[in-house]
């Protein structure tokens, strides 16, 4: 039961974010999965990437679309590339050991934190 009370907190909270600012997958989802489930990395990126195999965000999309802020162009261009690329990385990602890639997450987390906070 509390895996379960887990897994819907970190829905919702992954829900919201993704619907308030466009994250939730890499930032919520994985490292809730790592340390409230003692999920592999490997385990909990596949699991996030399972959860966005479907369409998740649909009614946010519908909400951004609808105020006209979707640009249908774009988007057709990076889904077409992030198919390639979701591919290609995650052949890299489950060749490599799981600590090395826990690593390489968390340096873009900081990246790219310190990148918002402090850019313009």
């Amino acid at each position: 039961m509390t895996t379960i009370m887990i897994l819907l907190c970190v829905g919702l909270l992954a829900g919201v974010l993704s619907g308030m600012v466009g994250v939730g997958g890499g930032i919520i989802i994985v490292p809730a999965l790592v340390y409230f489930l003692s999920m592999t990395q490997h385990q909990a990126q596949g699991t996030s990437l399972a959860v966005l195999l479907l369409p998740v965000g649909i009614f946010a999309v519908f909400n951004y679309y609808k105020a006209g802020y979707v640009d249908i162009k774009s988007t057709l261009i990076i889904a077409s590339t992030f198919l390639i690329g979701g591919l290609i990385g995650s052949k890299i990602a489950i060749a490599i050991d799981q600590n090395t890639v826990k690593k390489i997450f968390g340096v873009i987390l900081l990246l790219v934190a310190f990148k918002m906070i402090l850019g313009k």
